[in-house]
């Protein structure tokens, strides 16, 4: 899979250092750019690799794919992960309800704190 990626990077000139780790997405990525990778993170993710697929999807900045793995960190309990990833995507039908939840926490140990 690795392999593959490289190799469609220097086949379609996507400069080395695309995947990036920040919360905005390349704007150097021509809409070509941008689909062969939203396609090979598709492969990625229904292959189960979804770290990889995270990365690709955030420096895309696809926001379907970016749900999608926002679901997976749901589905794991890991809330604050797929929060972040549900606020990258723009999906506030998903992020909503988990700020709700951290906001209800927050406020409960809040008043905790006072007692």
């Amino acid at each position: 899979m690795v392999e593959d990626l490289k190799k469609t990077i220097q086949d379609r000139e996507i400069p080395d250092g695309f995947i990036k780790t920040t919360e905005q997405p390349l704007t150097s990525l021509t809409s070509e750019q941008k689909v062969i990778l939203n396609r090979k993170g598709n492969v990625l993710f229904n292959n189960g690799d979804y770290d990889a697929a995270e990365r690709i999807f955030i420096a895309t900045g696809y926001s379907d794919g970016l749900t999608r793995i926002g679901d997976i960190y749901a589905e794991k309990k890991q809330s604050l992960k797929a929060l972040k990833l549900y606020q990258l995507a723009h999906n506030k039908k998903k992020s909503a309800p988990l700020i709700e939840k951290l906001a209800g926490l927050i406020s409960v140990l809040i008043q905790e704190d006072k007692k």
